[in-house]
C-alpha cells in the first residue's frame, strides 16, 4: 500500500511538472513576466522583419534560428541568433512572445533588460549609416499581435514603433547596438529602459504580446545574438 501510494504520488508530481512546462508562458500578475536566457531552446519567441518592399522580397535574407553563441563568447552556450540585409535602408528585425496570466483590461509599466551580443563598434563607418551607431533596439508591448502588414507594394509593422532613432507609442527606444569604440569581436551589451517610463494595457484576457526589435539606418548585414530578455511588470493603481 505505501508503495502503491508513494507511486501516486511522484505521478502527480510529474503530471504537475509536465502542465508547468506546457504552460510557460502564464505568469504572475506582477513581477517578473518574461525571464528568457535560451540555454535549452526559444523559450516561445518567434520573429518576422518589415519595413520594405514586395520587390525586395527575396534579397532581405532574414533569419532567426537558435544558435550557439559567436566566439569569442562562450560558444557552448545558445541564443537567438536574428539576422537580415538592409536592402530598404529601413528594415526593422523583431522577436515576440505573447505573455498571459495577468489582469484583464489592465494598464502595467514594463522593465524591459535585454543582453545580446553584437560585434558592431559605436563609431564604425558604413553605408547610409553606421552598423552600430545607425541601428536602433527598440522593445514594447500591445494587447494587439505585432504582425507583417501589406499596404500596397510595402511591408509594415502593425504596431507603432516609431522610426529609427525614435520610439513610438507601442515601443520604446533603448539605445542602439554599439558594442564600445573600435570593437572588431562580439560582446555582450545590456540596454534596459530604467531611465523611461513604459505602460500597455491587456486585452479582455489577460494577455500582452511582449516584442523586440532593431530598426536599421545601416544598408548592410546585421547579424545580433539575443542572450536574454527578461520583462518585470507592475499594476498600475490609480
Amino acid at each position: 500500500m505505501k508503495r502503491t501510494f508513494m507511486y501516486g504520488l511522484l505521478g502527480l508530481a510529474a503530471l504537475v511538472s509536465a502542465c508547468q512546462q506546457d504552460n510557460d508562458s502564464v505568469t504572475p500578475d506582477n513581477g517578473v513576466v518574461v525571464n528568457s536566457d535560451f540555454k535549452q531552446n526559444m523559450d516561445s519567441w518567434t520573429g518576422d522583419f518589415t519595413d520594405y518592399s514586395t520587390q525586395q522580397d527575396s534579397i532581405m535574407a532574414f533569419s532567426l534560428t537558435h544558435a550557439a553563441l559567436p566566439a569569442p563568447l562562450d560558444t557552448t552556450k545558445k541564443a537567438l541568433r536574428i539576422s537580415g540585409s538592409n536592402r530598404s535602408d529601413d528594415m526593422f528585425m523583431f522577436v515576440k512572445r505573447k505573455v498571459t496570466g495577468l489582469t484583464a483590461n489592465t494598464t502595467y509599466q514594463l522593465r524591459f533588460d535585454i543582453e545580446l551580443a553584437s560585434t558592431y563598434a559605436d563609431n564604425s563607418i558604413g553605408i547610409g549609416g553606421s552598423p552600430g551607431g545607425s541601428v536602433y533596439l527598440k522593445a514594447g508591448a500591445s494587447a494587439t499581435e505585432p504582425v507583417k502588414v501589406k499596404e500596397n507594394d510595402f511591408y509594415h509593422l502593425n504596431l507603432d514603433k516609431g522610426n529609427q532613432a525614435e520610439g513610438g507609442k507601442d515601443l520604446i527606444l533603448l539605445g542602439n547596438v554599439g558594442a564600445g569604440t573600435d570593437v572588431t569581436q562580439y560582446k555582450l551589451i545590456q540596454r534596459d529602459n530604467a531611465t523611461k517610463t513604459f505602460s500597455a494595457k491587456t486585452n479582455d484576457k489577460g494577455e500582452l504580446w511582449v516584442i523586440v526589435g532593431t530598426d536599421s539606418g545601416f544598408e548592410g548585414v546585421t547579424t545580433l545574438y539575443y542572450n536574454k530578455i527578461k520583462v518585470t511588470a507592475t499594476k498600475v493603481t490609480n
